[in-house]
């Protein structure tokens, strides 16, 4: 059967990868899915799509500035034997000359979806602290700051839920609908140590300032803690 959507083939791959130990988050500074798993330096990255093409195999060239356990992942569709993208022998050797894995999900009827891994990657077992402020660095630090997984994997046009958007909305949760409370204690109630400082920045516009040190929440802010309920309530959950 032929998937609509990337964001499909997502939940099979995380499960199969959390099942090897990994912690796995989707949407993390542009990668479908990024996974840590402990005593590896390498972070495992998976770039995913519905068909193998050309896209594909830029986007996981271009994760490997990032870490050299890269994956590309499409469905393998049994109805398309003849097609160029379902050439896997071939696909394979090509994969394997790039330094990328290749992963297949197949989906059925009746039973859950198989995830073989094809080829693997040839991961680096060199010790390489990243370099503060770098991409990787980055990567890596926002995969650790999220407390969950609140995204979908392959998802497009749709708000991620960063790292900093999740502490803005634990910010935005604990002002409500109150007024004069100070930043040290929404610091405190937020479990967020850079309270005022995203207040101050209000990047998303959802705080006012009606004082010094005293904020109260936009009506964009109400509008947040709405839209995002769903989403908040599954914080500490995971």
């Amino acid at each position: 059967m032929a998937v609509q959507r990337e964001t499909e083939l997502y939940l099979p791959i995380k499960h199969f990868f959390v099942k090897q130990g990994y912690e796995v988050k989707s949407e993390v500074r542009h990668c479908d899915l990024v996974g840590v798993k402990h005593n590896e330096n390498e972070p495992l990255i998976i770039e995913i799509k519905k068909t193998f093409n050309l896209a594909l195999l830029l986007q996981g060239i271009e994760r490997q500035k990032l870490s050299s356990n890269v994956y590309v992942a499409v469905e393998r569709n049994r109805a398309k034997k003849g097609a160029a993208n379902q050439r896997w022998s071939e696909l394979i050797v090509l994969c394997e000359r790039l330094g990328l894995g290749l992963i297949t999900v197949t989906f059925y009827k009746t039973k859950s979806p198989l995830v073989e891994i094809l080829c693997k990657p040839v991961v680096s077992v060199t010790t390489v602290t990243p370099r503060k402020g770098s991409r990787r660095e980055r990567l890596v630090r926002e995969l650790a700051e999220r407390s969950g997984d609140y995204n979908l994997g392959g998802s497009t046009g749709v708000k991620l839920v960063t790292a900093y958007r999740e502490k803005a909305l634990r910010v935005a949760q604990a002002l409500g609908s109150r007024e004069g409370i100070s930043p040290r204690e929404l610091r405190e109630q937020s479990g967020v140590a850079s309270a005022a400082t995203i207040m101050q920045a209000n990047y998303y516009g959802w705080f006012e300032r009606i004082a010094r040190g005293s904020y109260r929440l936009t009506d964009a802010g109400k509008q947040a803690l709405d839209d995002y309920m769903h989403i908040m309530n599954r914080f500490g959950s995971q």
